[in-house]
């Protein structure tokens, strides 16, 4: 079996005492690539060094909503840099993130969004969205930004309605599936995972965080991402081998451009 993990944080302290340990599990588990994601200016940076120790490993770089106050010219510069290394498959993780009151300023979210979009056009590279509870602003900045420079990527962690599923699509975009996909109250996300095409389907740990049955209530990692592959083949009523291989070639396809 073939794994492509493609959105994991094992650049987080959470993984600082056995990350090398974490990497070793990933590969006995069959994953065979992993997309290292950063957040704001060190965890990019550390994505980019973790690819280049680890030949399974691929880096994300940008900055994370959350974060967006951290975004300057300075950073906007080292990101076209590490685009030029052919180790970094994609900006992100980016978006908005509406679900804190005191999070950064919409407008400050917004502004860092299109900016970050705009550096990916430039340098052709997929984004990796993060959106929580601001899908209608996301969707229209992005269709916005389409209309300056060709934009393609994936909506990590969906978690959203089949409606909200299609509305993603029709922008070109891929849907990236966690462990909530294995929980028991994950209704809306297990009927877009069946219905939605699935070579537009990722599958992703998203760890530390959020970690699938059976081993919910671990910290997560990417070797886990073998039980999201498996509840994706019991959604669409195929074998596990064949969930592994198909999203395997999806992420191949959209952060490494093979035959896209």
């Amino acid at each position: 079996m073939k794994l492509y993990d493609t959105h994991a944080h094992l650049n987080d302290d959470a993984f600082k005492d056995d990350q090398r340990e974490a990497v070793a599990r990933a590969e006995e588990a069959g994953v065979c690539l992993m997309n290292i994601v950063g957040c704001d200016p060190e965890s990019s940076a550390e994505a980019v060094a973790m690819a280049h120790r680890y030949e399974l490993i691929r880096a994300v770089v940008g900055i994370h909503p959350s974060d967006s106050d951290r975004y300057d010219d300075a950073f906007e510069t080292r990101l076209k840099k590490w685009a030029e290394d052919e180790k970094v498959v994609a900006i992100g993780e980016i978006g908005l993130d509406y679900h804190y009151e005191d999070d950064v300023p919409h407008d400050i979210q917004r502004d860092v969004f299109r900016r970050q979009l705009r550096l990916a056009g430039e340098v052709d590279l997929p984004v990796v969205i993060h959106c929580r509870d601001a899908l209608g602003d996301t969707l229209a900045i992005l269709r916005e930004e389409r209309e300056r420079a060709p934009l393609c990527g994936v909506f990590h962690c969906f978690s959203g309605s089949y409606e909200q599923a299609i509305n993603c699509l029709e922008l070109g975009f891929y849907l990236g599936f966690d462990g909530p996909l294995t929980f028991k109250n994950a209704k809306k996300p297990v009927r877009a995972a069946a219905q939605i095409p699935i070579d537009r389907i990722l599958i992703e740990t998203d760890c530390p965080y959020m970690a699938p049955e059976p081993v919910r209530g671990r910290r997560n990692e990417p070797a886990y991402v073998r039980h999201i592959a498996a509840k994706l083949a019991e959604i669409r009523g195929i074998s596990a081998e064949e969930a592994a291989e198909i999203t395997y070639a999806n992420g191949c396809r959209l952060f490494l451009k093979e035959s896209r």
